[in-house]
């Protein structure tokens, strides 16, 4: 009717592994290393300005220091409403090992 119980799809950049906890996988851009990352609700997701919820994290390899950022957007239900990079490429969950 009003697609009232239309799910909202996941996010193929981000995995939520249960309720508080979240993994997402990059890849730098200068040397191709593979950096992951896994956060929670409680610890490292941070309210913004319009009431919504972020994740901001600078990324830095373990190898080659290659340097970059990520942002994870979240609505007010901690659904993944977007994902943004600089110097660094998202890894699709599909394609984790």
């Amino acid at each position: 009717m009003f697609n009232l119980f239309r799910k909202t799809p996941a996010n193929p950049n981000v995995k939520q592994d249960d309720a508080q906890t979240y993994r997402v996988r990059v890849r730098t851009r200068p040397h191709a290393e593979v950096v992951e990352f896994r956060f929670t609700k409680g610890a490292h997701i941070g309210v913004d300005d319009d009431g919504t919820y972020l994740f901001r994290k600078p990324v830095v390899s373990p190898q080659h220091f290659d340097r970059g950022e990520l942002l994870v957007r979240f609505d007010r239900s901690y659904r993944v409403t977007a994902t943004e990079g600089q110097n660094v490429d998202f890894i699709p969950v599909s394609d984790w090992e």
